[in-house]
């Protein structure tokens, strides 16, 4: 390959346009690249080195590529008029493992030219601006906003792992319910819309897991119950440590221990010294397993009315 050329693809990790490639060379150098079988086209002007070309046989190119490289291949042929979005946007955000072989999904203004292409799905939407506030650079790629990304993804995947991606979002920080609501108010005609809202609200509500949701509308409601508090911020001493369901007057915490969590000797040793630091509050700590709350529902709600009762005397 040619010296200029060789340094021009180092320098892109890997990939180069047609258009930055003529900048430095002439045309017939990147053909006679890719006749050598040392750059090979892998979208419209977008070219990899084929040593990076690996995969299934017989797949697209861009689905040969590593996910990263596919992702940014497709931002270079987009040319400026596009941003990642749906599944691959949640890639980027960190939310789904990159996996080769995944199509690339771009969003594009309704009146731009990139197309759907072998290896990438192009989702056109009017009024879409590939600019602030819109889109955002995340690790140095243009993508979707996540509250968007997460609501053009909703009826594609399965509902555990919709339900899952969007807890996840929520508990790490990347957003919020309010600002998933408003983005859902924006999608009136969402696949399975009522359940993506019902979810929200439970997360506005607090709950923080599959299971502490379960438990709200299966367990701790009703007659007797009190309103609880949760996700309820509490120092004790230099740290602050937050509450699963917290019955203030009774000052009561129920924690809801999940299938796979606490298993180790470790974990458990950790919660009994939160426990006890609590206690020494007056904090009563108070904890249901997995299995519990699903398969005997009646004896954890009675048993925890007999403890508010008695914490109220």
């Amino acid at each position: 390959m040619d010296l200029v050329l060789r340094e021009l693809v180092e320098l892109g990790g890997g990939l180069v346009t047609r258009a930055a490639a003529g900048q430095v060379v002439p045309s017939w150098t990147l053909r006679q690249a890719c006749r050598n079988g040392e750059l090979v086209r892998v979208l419209p002007g977008v070219f990899a080195a084929a040593h990076l070309v690996g995969g299934r046989p017989g797949a697209p190119v861009l689905s040969r590529l590593d996910p990263a490289m596919s992702q940014r291949a497709t931002l270079a042929w987009a040319g400026g008029h596009g941003a990642l979005s749906h599944l691959s946007a949640l890639t980027v955000w960190g939310l789904r493992p990159e996996v080769v072989g995944d199509l690339v999904h771009l969003s594009a203004p309704a009146s731009a030219s990139p197309r759907t292409r072998p290896g990438v799905i192009v989702h056109r939407r009017r009024g879409l601006t590939i600019e602030p506030p819109q889109v955002v650079v995340r690790r140095g790629l243009t993508v979707t906003r996540l509250e968007q990304a997460l609501v053009d993804s909703w009826a594609t995947m399965p509902p555990a792992d919709r339900r899952a991606l969007v807890i996840r979002a929520v508990n790490d920080w990347l957003t919020t319910p309010e600002r998933l609501a408003a983005a859902l108010e924006r999608a009136p005609k969402l696949i399975d819309r009522a359940a993506f809202r019902h979810l929200l609200t439970r997360l506005a509500d607090g709950c923080r897991s599959p299971l502490e949701i379960w438990g709200h509308e299966h367990v701790f409601t009703g007659p007797g119950m009190p309103a609880f508090r949760r996700q309820v911020p509490v120092r004790v001493g230099r740290r602050v440590v937050y509450l699963d369901m917290f019955a203030e007057r009774e000052r009561v915490n129920i924690e809801l221990d999940g299938a796979t969590s606490h298993g180790s000797p470790g974990h458990w040793e950790i919660d009994l010294r939160r426990d006890a630091l609590l206690a020494a509050i007056g904090i009563l700590v108070v904890r249901f397993t997995h299995r519990r709350l699903v398969q005997e529902i009646d004896d954890v709600r009675r048993e925890t009315l007999a403890i508010l009762a008695t914490r109220r005397t």
